[in-house]
């Protein structure tokens, strides 16, 4: 990963600036973009960690992550997301 973005995001939760530890990062060779995985710890419904993937450029220095709508873009999170599940099920 860029020297950019390092082990810890500050991102916007409901107004504050909440601490994140970044989880993983990928690009993606179809999108021609790239990706980081974080997480603040918090904990969703089914009382796992909540997990986010925000897109990113490795070579904007103001780090500003990009919201990802595409339902293609979203596809493939979910099967990267689901894949990394299956690894850390094996560790």
């Amino acid at each position: 990963m860029e020297d950019t973005i390092k082990e810890k995001l500050i991102i916007e939760k409901d107004g504050k600036p909440t601490e994140c530890d970044v989880l993983f990062t990928f690009d993606c060779e179809d999108t021609m973009k790239s990706y980081v995985g974080y997480t603040d710890h918090s904990i969703g419904k089914n009382g796992r960690k909540n997990i986010y993937v925000s897109g990113y450029n490795p070579l904007d220095k103001s780090q500003e992550l990009e919201n990802i709508t595409d339902p293609r873009e979203l596809e493939m999170i979910a099967d990267v997301l689901e894949t990394i599940d299956e690894e850390s099920k094996k560790m």
